[in-house]
């Protein structure tokens, strides 16, 4: 049961600091390429702008890394690709064990049912089967890591999924963000930066 435990604690922590992290506007402020665009027509972007932008959220550390190589739209693509990879990185921090987690529960709850079990059965051969309400106990009471393993498991296998998808989705709303920025910036024609 130890390890369950353990595990339910380490899924916690990690479901609210991921809930915390992925928060959409936190990762890709809605008005952001507004902002540095507006800058860079008025010609205001210096270093220490384009240093703010970069701490500002991942999504400016994307925009940031284009601009720094806006030479050509290929170069400006590269490096943001390059960034945008980071950003990823640090986006599915934690998933990882998250996804264990969800995978060993069950299986540690197996296991300590099998040790259940098997004390169980030493007992019945020391003492014989003679009072089942001594062998109905012990085998309720090896189910229960069963039972604790997955109730675990199954929410640490749904969040480990949501958190897939949600990045997914946020991963797709940084690309549709840094292409605007490279359209205006290479592009002859308008585009809509809001």
């Amino acid at each position: 049961m130890l390890p369950i435990l353990i595990c339910c604690f380490v899924s916690l922590a990690i479901v609210f600091e991921r809930l915390w992290s992925l928060s959409p506007t936190k990762i890709a402020p809605p008005n952001l390429i507004a902002e540095v665009w507006l800058s860079l027509k008025k010609d205001e972007f210096d270093s220490k702008r384009l240093k703010s932008l970069k701490d500002s959220s991942p999504l400016g550390y994307i925009m940031a890394s284009g601009l720094t190589h806006s030479q050509s739209k290929d170069e400006m693509k590269a490096g943001m690709e390059e960034a945008a990879s980071h950003v990823i990185h640090d986006l599915e921090r934690y998933l990882n064990p998250l996804g264990t987690i969800a995978s060993i529960t069950p299986l540690l709850g197996l296991l300590g049912t099998t040790i259940g079990m098997i004390k169980v059965f030493s007992e019945i051969m020391i003492k014989g089967t003679g009072d089942a309400q001594v062998l109905a106990g012990g085998i309720s009471e090896a189910l229960i890591t069963t039972a604790a393993g997955l109730f675990v498991a199954i929410p640490s296998l749904v969040l480990y999924r949501y958190f897939q998808r949600r990045i997914d989705g946020i991963v797709v709303q940084l690309e549709q963000q840094s292409g605007k920025l490279v359209d205006a910036l290479h592009s002859g024609r308008q585009v809509d930066v809001k």
